[in-house]
């Protein structure tokens, strides 16, 4: 079952999958079956055209990333923690003198910010495994740190390697300290499976959804082909075989 996800997700990549399908049509072509040659490859090209557009490739985000509703920090509940979620950010920002958590829309470890500020929750949990002293999570903690989030509101989970991971020891380092609610910071596109896992790991999840990067405007930036969006909708399709797996995985138990 494993290695037949990790297949699907390895063949989520729009060019991926084309190449499987251009090998296919060269076999068909070689055995002289030219009429399905030519019908594979031209799938097999316009297949990764298709999700080059930026267009297409936000309206298939789309379907995931408006799952949840970004609301500003004030309009979040109260929870017993705030937990962000690795692999967001390069963290450029901490490069410049004067670092407001109000103008980094993008960011995951703005988003936790912004809710610790807001009085949402009294501890944060920054979620990102690693290799001795080089944990994402640490890594993050000091990030968040210049974004007014002191240290002694951080609690660090540096085990985990995937999502599954992620909800796992989150949430029983939450029960830990006394609750379960938590303000689950990831981003839109990830945050349907995470919500997902943090649920079957027995957490009271509340989404706080983060954009990433801003949306494309002007004729030429919607409809013209680029890499970023065939990018963007390789991530995307990654997301819908995992959310699956997950899906699939909670129904076999």
């Amino acid at each position: 079952m494993n290695t037949l996800a990790e297949l699907v997700v390895s063949l989520s990549y729009p060019p991926a999958l084309s190449l499987c399908l251009l090998g296919i049509a060269v076999l068909a072509w070689v055995v002289r079956r030219r009429w399905i040659a030519g019908s594979v490859a031209g799938a097999a090209l316009a297949w990764s055209a298709l999700w080059s557009i930026p267009f297409a490739s936000e309206t298939l985000r789309g379907v995931l990333e408006h799952r949840y509703a970004i609301r500003e920090a004030s309009a979040l509940p109260s929870a017993d923690a705030i937990v962000v979620l690795g692999g967001g950010s390069n963290y450029a920002w901490l490069d410049r003198e004067d670092v407001d958590p109000t103008r980094l829309r993008s960011s995951r470890l703005a988003a936790g910010a912004r809710a610790w500020h807001a009085g949402k929750a009294s501890k944060v949990i920054l979620s990102g495994g690693g290799v001795g002293n080089t944990t994402e999570a640490r890594r993050m903690a000091d990030a968040i740190q210049r974004l007014g989030v002191p240290e002694e509101a951080l609690m660090l989970e540096e085990r985990s390697h995937d999502t599954r991971d992620n909800a796992r020891f989150s949430t029983a380092l939450a029960s830990e300290h006394g609750g379960r609610h938590l303000l689950l910071v990831t981003s839109a596109l990830h945050m349907p499976r995470a919500k997902l896992l943090f649920t079957q790991a027995g957490a009271d999840v509340t989404p706080v959804p983060v954009p990433e990067g801003r949306p494309a405007v002007g004729l030429r930036e919607r409809w013209l082909p680029s890499r970023r969006a065939l990018w963007r909708s390789g991530r995307a399709f990654k997301e819908f075989a995992a959310l699956t797996a997950a899906w699939i995985g909670a129904r076999a138990h």
